[in-house]
């Protein structure tokens, strides 16, 4: 009854005075503790229980388990899952659907998709909770790829499977990511044929999913003929419209929001700070981060003060960025150090990126991104002696670059191209020549290479050559040769747009009369008769 009413110090209270505990009892406060959060709290009461030698049974490794996934600890409690899959595994528990994929629930919230992976291998018998799991481990780790393919392959199983809400929701997420237009509306057909479009969770990602596939439009128009709408629903469409630079229309979706009677959560304020920042609206942003406290009663959190920095970074109002760090309540982490740094590279403000890397290096000692960003800056201020540095200190900690990373859907196939030498791609030499044949003409009409931002100290010939093999220059070589002419070509590309193909994008577009959508890991850049819609403000 206490842990129903979530007067957990009750339910805790009631227990220790129970002399006689059955395995009813422990399993009641593991609940109560699980829902309450308090992971930690359930795990050494789970010890406890091991030593009176009270078998547990499947309800106790169920609440054991999703006690590992709520609690904010996550390096100990990790530890201590694996600890419990053991367990499990020693007492004849592998053969139960529910615990098994409760257990890929708590591996796929620390990130680790492999052992999640087995653990779905392994299981003898798979429902559509166990699938849906699988691919919502996939989607919600960065692998989309992964995700669409395990639906297909859910969809061909021989058991006779039918994908719910939750399975749609994180294979909308999967289209979204890869900006797969064509099969993002296959699986929207999939969601009306069956009934699912009534579902707010489903309705919501399907705005999203429009608006990441460069559909804005569409993304609206799902959200007008929206029946019931909560602040999830909101939230979407104005992510949709900040990630895509319209920050004018975001803050006024807002405030549509707020005069409806729907009160903003905490990720409305991310989503509306961001798009500020997109946009460059620093007063606006700043009036709306002030209302959190003062008209809404929201305390900021770090990923709010991550907004701000940013939207001030951008603004090249650096020290106003550094000064907001300074009075923070909170321990600034990764994402505040990190939105300070990023900022510094675009205005090369060497002396605030080596306090940000400072501290960056500290916290992420393993974040390989930290200093490629530090050495980018450096470069910029032609500091040669101190890239040098950076770079042995990259090899030093054996860290590595992530490589860049461009997806392109062609006709319902989606493909995958890498910034370094990709000779397994069948059509590689013809991508290569075109894109020198447009290299040649774009210099013929005043493009200079960006040969800065290649690191390696190479002669300018071999840094155009680098610069020539880009993932997303690739993509969009194959999207004008195996697209229709005339068609729209849309890139999602897992880093920041570089300057250089931000620049070459601008002129493809021109030469070649396409539209071309480019979606990088901040926002979407619309690329049109050699303009770009973010005004090359990004």
């Amino acid at each position: 009854m206490y842990s129903e009413l979530d007067a957990v110090e009750s339910a805790r209270d009631v227990f220790d005075k129970i002399r006689e505990r059955t395995i009813f009892v422990w399993n009641s406060l593991f609940r109560a503790l699980s829902l309450a959060g308090r992971g930690e709290e359930v795990m050494d009461l789970y010890r406890r229980m091991n030593r009176t030698n009270i078998p547990s049974d499947r309800f106790t490794y169920t609440y054991v388990l999703k006690a590992c996934v709520v609690s904010e600890s996550m390096i100990s409690l990790l530890k201590k899952g694996r600890e419990i899959h053991a367990h499990i595994l020693r007492h004849g528990y592998e053969g139960h659907v529910h615990i098994m994929t409760t257990m890929m629930d708590m591996y796929a919230r620390f990130g680790c998709v492999e052992r999640a992976s087995y653990v779905f291998e392994e299981m003898p018998v798979k429902n559509v909770v166990s699938w849906s799991a699988m691919i919502a481990c996939y989607s919600k780790n960065g692998m989309p790829f992964e995700a669409l393919e395990l639906f297909r392959e859910m969809m061909h199983y021989p058991a006779d499977l039918v994908p719910n809400s939750v399975t749609m929701v994180s294979v909308l997420q999967a289209c979204a990511a890869l900006a797969a237009l064509q099969q993002g509306r296959i699986v929207h057909g999939f969601v009306l044929r069956r009934g699912l479009n009534s579902i707010l969770p489903v309705i919501s990602a399907l705005v999203t999913m429009y608006a990441r596939c460069g559909k804005l439009g569409l993304a609206q128009l799902v959200f007008d003929r929206m029946e019931e709408r909560d602040v999830i629903s909101w939230n979407s469409l104005i992510s949709s419209y900040g990630v895509h630079g319209f920050g004018e229309e975001a803050i006024r979706i807002f405030k549509q929001m707020t005069l409806n009677g729907i009160s903003p959560s905490p990720v409305s304020f991310v989503s509306v700070l961001g798009a500020c920042s997109h946009a460059g609206l620093v007063e606006e942003g700043k009036q709306l981060f002030k209302s959190m406290v003062e008209v809404h009663g929201i305390r900021p959190t770090v990923e709010h003060y991550a907004c701000m920095v940013d939207l001030l970074g951008r603004a090249n109002r650096l020290d106003e960025a550094a000064k907001l760090i300074e009075e923070m309540r909170t321990e600034p982490g990764p994402k505040v150090w990190g939105s300070l740094l990023g900022s510094c590279r675009i205005h090369c403000n060497v002396e605030l990126a080596e306090r940000a890397s400072s501290r960056l290096f500290e916290l992420e000692p393993r974040n390989a991104g930290n200093y490629v960003l530090l050495a980018d800056i450096y470069a910029g201020a032609k500091l040669w002696e101190e890239l040098k540095r950076v770079k042995k200190l990259l090899e030093a900690r054996g860290l590595q670059k992530v490589p860049g990373r461009s997806w392109i859907e062609v006709k319902r196939k989606i493909y995958s191209f890498v910034s370094v030498d990709d000779e397994l791609n069948p059509q590689i030499e013809q991508l290569h020549a075109l894109l020198q044949k447009l290299s040649m003409e774009m210099k013929e009409s005043g493009y200079v290479p960006q040969t800065k931002i290649v690191l390696y100290d190479l002669d300018t010939k071999e840094k155009e050559r680098i610069l020539l093999g880009h993932s997303e220059k690739r993509a969009v070589a194959f999207g004008l040769i195996n697209s229709r002419k005339g068609e729209p070509i849309r890139i999602t590309k897992n880093l920041r747009l570089c300057e250089d193909c931000h620049s070459v994008t601008k002129f493809i577009s021109k030469f070649t009369n396409r539209e071309i959508l480019v979606r990088d890991v901040n926002r979407f850049h619309h690329f049109r008769d050699g303009v770009c819609s973010c005004g090359d403000y990004w």
